[in-house]
């Protein structure tokens, strides 16, 4: 176990798992399934869970927020699920959490930022990340990309094609800095081989790996940076967050089949 320091705190990094305050630190009574969806999608992870008998089985209390975990019976396989809060810190604090209670499987899903001339709803496949955040450097010693979960990335595809459904797999740019997306810094990242922007994978890939969990994402695209000249948000892909929730259940449930 080591401290490896740095002239800048960012590339500072501690290998060792135990700190002084441990996702699990309350100790609550409460064993999680080993699979779980962990999704960006705005109020249809509470919708879906009203609408198919999902069991309220805790919350994750944050200063600003209780955040509701559910168990559901997903053709046949016990599924946890619960919705990520935007952000790398706070989406990497809340899935420590959940991995400290016994998740060990994981698909997320989410909208992203187009950097290139693409339509709006395109599903994407992030293989690995470029950390332009903070969350991942205090559980991964610094590089400048990381690598998301194979296995993952496996059955995701895998539940894309079961529906026919078309994707990009591609380098993502994980960012903080969501009003700091500057014209050299888009060019710059297309240069580098991002396709989308997001905020969380970076972090999120970097949590799993920590923690030797699974972990992917399926990405799909709202707005638009692909001309610098005149943003667009266009629909923030309204439409694909409902089925993104379905195909983040087929993704966890594929993990481990041959």
């Amino acid at each position: 176990m080591t401290l490896f320091k740095n002239e800048f705190p960012i590339l500072e990094f501690d290998d060792r798992k135990d700190a002084v305050i441990n996702p699990n630190h309350e100790d609550l009574d409460l064993k999680l399934p080993r699979k779980c969806v962990y999704a960006f999608l705005s109020n249809h992870i509470d919708e879906y869970a009203a609408n198919n008998k999902a069991i309220k089985v805790s919350e994750f209390v944050s200063a600003t927020k209780v955040y509701p975990v559910y168990v559901i019976d997903y053709k046949g396989e016990e599924v946890a699920f619960a919705q990520a809060p935007v952000g790398s810190a706070a989406a990497a604090q809340f899935m420590d959490w959940l991995i400290s209670y016994g998740v060990r499987e994981i698909i997320s899903a989410g909208s992203c930022g187009s950097l290139i001339d693409i339509d709006e709803g395109v599903f994407f496949i992030p293989t690995r990340a470029l950390r332009d955040e903070g969350a991942s450097y205090h559980y991964k010693a610094g590089s400048r990309f990381i690598d998301v979960d194979k296995r993952a990335i496996s059955s995701i595809r895998s539940a894309l094609f079961e529906r026919g459904i078309s994707y990009v797999e591609t380098t993502t740019w994980t960012t903080d800095g969501f009003y700091r997306e500057t014209k050299d810094f888009v060019k710059y990242r297309i240069e580098e081989g991002c396709q989308v922007v997001e905020m969380e994978c970076a972090s999120l890939a970097a949590v799993a790996s920590f923690r030797d969990v699974i972990w992917g994402e399926i990405l799909f695209t709202a707005d638009t940076l692909s001309d610098p000249h005149n943003y667009d948000q266009r629909n923030w892909a309204e439409d694909s967050f409902a089925f993104a929730l379905e195909l983040c259940l087929d993704s966890v449930i594929n993990i481990g089949k041959k």
